[in-house]
């Protein structure tokens, strides 16, 4: 019993280091910085419970009451702790900010359970630590207990009025730093706390529905359908053990055994979901509903204060069209808003050099990208700072050599659509022909396994790097290749996949029966070797295969370069997913009016 839990700490411990959001492992706190830790009392809902919540207070030298400096907030990523945020504090305090790091609610000693970046829960906690910038007494303590009071700062800039020109009470010039669950807490404590001057969320989800039961058919203006979505397995599995098994969780576990009742230091809707999921590939409504209501989508009117949005590139689990669909939405409002696909993401395997720092390297905006782009926006926002805040959109091309700082490998735009549309036609033949290119009829057949299990072996989503060979069962899947290009092909942005789809038997409209397939596309070099583009798979769910479907598939930024080939391939099965629980037979012909790809070209 000892040697498994063992294993399952080890295994929780690489899991919350995939998920963990900030590039840079956290340092050793130099001697010099002024930095407190404290025990925050917060009351949160829903039910009005009193919450331990414990940080660090970073106070740059020069910080007084006399001479006040602006303040940053922020907090982990999933299954981490306020010492991720380490480095980043040391930065930025070195910066001239006043800093609070803090482990999120029901994470690295904090108490409660997790609430997912709900607003009641965590955006409620975070505007109470808000409160103690602006100087609110009685939140701050020396002891989890809350017995030895702290002073709140008398150093912290204030506002004479919030964004909006409202007076309040304890209002200081603050804003906000993490990355992808540090990122969505961003949103939710601006949805809540008019107070808030800035955010910069990082790698973080719009819809967190489909981040987690994605279907990609008909997505429109969002990314959340009508149609209930396929459950992404490995990444659920991966968050639900960094929520229950993490070692700091044992702790605190022992500290608060009620924590341990029920869905063991979560909601019920995520084990509700987890187990959903496994047995029927996807969940009801009342776990979408839940999902939703923690996710920035079902409040976006509420966020009204700039913006700056960074998505990774190389994301299985957020991935840029969720960054895009927010951007998109609070453009649509009137909100400031700039955003910036970088290369690093959840499955990237890593920091990037030259784009953010790598492990225990410092935070330098000299020779890293985003570690400037950010610095820029706090200092216009926060300081009033004349500096520039970036152009409207920027994005990492991998394909660009370049020595030290990444910023040679952006490119910047005006706007995010910088794709021209080129469709490329299904042949008969398997060949993905130009628009004006010659097709030949017929149609490809596939199956699809019962009990929604894998049709082929893929490396996991978590790692698609990983050294693993591809392969997918005869008859379960079906494929198109353009011809070896003969000058580069830039693809920026998201492919749009049209086809009409018939099941051998008539569907009877419920998800139980529907039929379950899984674009893909793949980069294959001169030697046919088939890579995966970014690890990226598109499930599409179809309830009714009679009218054609359109599927907004994963955003790329790639490059297909001279001699390669660019192939889609449509699966009836996939290792990282639970797939379509009722087999099926699935023809899609190849010269139907309107069947192709649409791709994005830059």
């Amino acid at each position: 019993m000892r040697r498994l839990s063992a294993r399952v700490v080890t295994l929780a411990a690489a899991i919350t280091a995939v998920l963990g959001t900030a590039p840079a492992i956290a340092a050793a706190t130099p001697p010099s910085v002024d930095v407190s830790t404290m025990h925050f009392a917060v009351t949160v809902g829903p039910g009005e419970k009193d919450c331990d919540i414990i940080g660090d207070l970073y106070r740059p030298p020069g910080a007084t009451a006399d001479s006040p400096a602006p303040a940053i907030l922020a907090t982990n990523g999933f299954g981490g702790s306020k010492d991720d945020m380490t480095t980043a504090a040391e930065y930025f305090v070195d910066h001239g900010y006043v800093v609070l790091t803090y482990s999120g609610l029901g994470f690295g000693g904090s108490g409660c359970r997790i609430g997912m970046d709900g607003r009641t829960p965590d955006g409620r906690a975070a505007s109470q630590l808000i409160g103690f910038l602006g100087g609110r007494a009685g939140v701050a303590f020396d002891d989890a207990a809350h017995t030895r009071p702290v002073p709140a700062p008398d150093f912290v800039a204030r506002d004479a009025v919030d964004h909006s020109g409202t007076a309040r009470d304890h209002d200081p010039r603050v804003g906000m730093i993490g990355g992808s669950y540090g990122g969505q807490i961003q949103f939710a404590t601006a949805a809540v706390d008019p107070r808030l001057d800035t955010i910069t969320p990082s790698i973080t989800w719009n819809d967190l529905s489909y981040s987690l039961v994605p279907n990609t058919l008909d997505q429109g203006p969002g990314v959340g359908g009508p149609i209930p979505g396929v459950s992404k397995l490995t990444w659920t599995a991966a968050l639900a053990a960094a929520g229950f098994l993490t070692p700091v969780q044992y702790e605190s576990y022992r500290q608060d055994p009620s924590r341990l009742a029920g869905c063991p230091n979560f909601m019920p809707e995520v084990c509700q979901g987890l187990a959903q999921g496994i047995s029927t590939g996807t969940v009801d409504q009342h776990v979408i509903d839940t999902f939703r209501a923690t996710s920035v989508s079902s409040y976006i009117t509420d966020v009204t204060i700039p913006t700056l949005l960074f998505q990774g590139e190389q994301d299985t689990l957020f991935d840029l069209r969720e960054a895009t669909a927010t951007y998109r939405a609070l453009q649509a409002q009137g909100t400031e808003a700039k955003m910036v696909w970088q290369r690093f993401g959840h499955s990237s395997g890593g920091p990037v050099a030259g784009e953010n720092p790598g492990a225990g390297e410092a935070w330098d905006p000299r020779t890293q990208y985003m570690v400037r782009r950010r610095t820029d926006w706090l200092d216009h926002y926060l300081k009033d700072a004349p500096t520039p805040t970036g152009p409207e959109f920027a994005y990492f091309r991998p394909w660009v050599d370049y020595t030290g700082n990444a910023a040679p490998a952006y490119a910047e735009s005006p706007t995010i659509d910088v794709g021209t549309p080129h469709t490329l036609k299904l042949s008969g033949d398997g060949g993905l022909v130009p628009a004006g290119g010659e097709v030949a009829d017929g149609a490809q057949t596939l199956y699809t396994l019962p009990g929604g299990l894998p049709t082929g072996v893929s490396a996991p989503a978590l790692a698609p790097a990983m050294d693993v060979p591809t392969a997918e069962l005869p008859g379960s899947s079906v494929a198109w290749t353009t011809a070896p290009v003969q000058a580069p092909i830039d693809v920026v942005g998201g492919p749009t996949l049209r086809l009409t789809m018939a099941t051998e038997r008539p569907l009877n409209g419920s998800v139980e029966d529907s039929a379950v397939v899984f674009a893909k596309l793949y980069d294959v070099a001169p030697d046919g070797t088939a890579t995966l583009i970014d690890g990226l798979v598109s499930p599409v769910r179809v309830l009714d295969p009679s009218q054609p479907v359109t599927v907004d598939m994963r955003a790329i930024v790639h490059r297909i370069d001279t001699g390669h080939r660019l192939r889609l391939v449509v699966a009836g099965g996939d290792v990282n997913y639970r797939g379509g629980i009722t087999a099926h037979r699935v023809t899609i012909p190849q010269s139907g009016a309107g069947q192709g790809l649409t791709l994005p070209v830059a």
